[in-house]
């Protein structure tokens, strides 16, 4: 296989400036080609059309059959023999896998990468006058017509936000409809994001050095994990603010439960990772948009393992727990951000400390806070 093919993943639910990005590349990058299966019509026709295409227009099309009733199964099975053909060929230098709305880059840089292909960049791009519209949409992907398979459960809201926080580049096109609100919003969701912008004529240079400039699998995956994800600082700008809530004592069950609603819409987005009182054990991840929360195991606590088992733990994540390490209760923590538009602070900071333990029921100790009523149980599937 030609170590000559660079691979470009290119992702984003803002579908006219995406392909505006792709088209840049292509103009700016000899030797380049597009690739793009549109899964639009996958659900109708039991089909997944793809086609290919550089800076001049359509090279080739054709279509492959879906797999599982999944278009994104299909779209891996077609992706991977299509880049190693243009490997063999070794006519093309990069090659722009333009990934269809809804379809989420890391999936996709993972299966490139697990071929023994050369990635180089994942890429997503991003219309800042839609960034708070898209991620205050809480409608499900297929209402939407943007499902990727029948048991497609996402909604707008939080495959954007993955898509948006996954990708080290952002491609950020210029729009002067976007105001300063929507840049701070932006900038404060993705903080350590390389952000580009673009237009019609310019930005094609930058991109393409970010497009051929290399790209870490195994990082990008570490930086999303519950347990050391790099989650925004506190931040005030252009009436936009992030808020870090931080805490070692544990949740009261039945009174976050309760609150969650509140805390849910309280912010365009939050993330993060917590603890509760009767699950001492269980790293909990916080992931909420558009109005909707996802509560999710994440695996056990450092503190929670034996010693032996420290050595199978990747290094990324001794690092995280030991810069946060508590005398007693070791990694386990509360960390949550907010971010949004006209995001109160001070009555956010109220209703969380409100749901961690009293002092009372903190002294009871662990024995006691195991018999608290189980009220996440439902959301865990307990």
């Amino acid at each position: 296989m030609s170590p000559g093919l660079s691979v470009a993943v290119v992702a984003g639910l803002h579908s006219d400036a995406r392909r505006a990005a792709v088209d840049r590349l292509l103009a700016t990058v000899p030797g380049s080609v597009a690739l793009h299966h549109d899964l639009a019509t996958a659900p109708a026709t039991g089909t997944v059309a793809r086609t290919v295409r550089d800076a001049t227009g359509l090279l080739a099309t054709d279509e492959t059959p879906l797999v599982n009733d999944c278009a994104c199964c299909a779209l891996r099975e077609d992706l991977v023999p299509e880049l190693e053909r243009l490997a063999d060929a070794g006519l093309t230098r990069l090659a722009v896998v333009e990934l269809w709305d809804s379809v989420e880059p890391k999936a996709m840089a993972e299966v490139v990468a697990a071929a023994g292909l050369r990635l180089t960049a994942v890429i997503t791009v991003v219309d800042p006058a839609l960034v708070l519209p898209y991620l205050g949409n809480g409608d499900d992907l297929a209402d939407a017509g943007l499902a990727a398979a029948a048991t497609d459960q996402r909604t707008v809201a939080d495959t954007w936000a993955r898509q948006l926080e996954y990708a080290p580049v952002l491609a950020v096109l210029v729009n002067p409809d976007a105001d300063d609100e929507d840049r701070a919003l932006l900038a404060q969701l993705h903080p350590t994001a390389r952000r580009i912008p673009f237009g019609d004529r310019d930005g094609g240079t930058e991109l393409a050095a970010a497009a051929l400039a290399g790209f870490d699998v195994e990082a990008a995956a570490a930086a999303q994990h519950p347990a050391c994800a790099l989650l925004p600082q506190d931040a005030d700008a252009s009436g936009v603010a992030t808020f870090v809530w931080h805490h070692h004592r544990p949740f009261h069950p039945e009174r976050l439960y309760a609150a969650l609603e509140d805390l849910t819409c309280a912010a365009a987005r939050s993330r993060g990772r917590f603890w509760l009182a009767d699950k001492p054990d269980t790293l909990l991840a916080w992931d909420a948009a558009g109005g909707a929360l996802c509560v999710e195991s994440a695996g056990p606590w450092l503190a929670s393992l034996p010693d032996a088992a420290w050595e199978m733990v990747p290094p990324v994540r001794r690092a995280a727990a030991a810069l946060d390490w508590h005398p007693e209760h070791g990694d386990r923590c509360q960390h949550l951000v907010f971010t949004s538009p006209g995001l109160d602070r001070e009555g956010l900071a109220e209703v969380l400390d409100s749901c961690l333990l009293t002092d009372a029921e903190y002294a009871a100790g662990r024995d006691a806070w195991k018999l608290l009523p189980p009220a996440f149980d439902s959301l865990l599937e307990v």
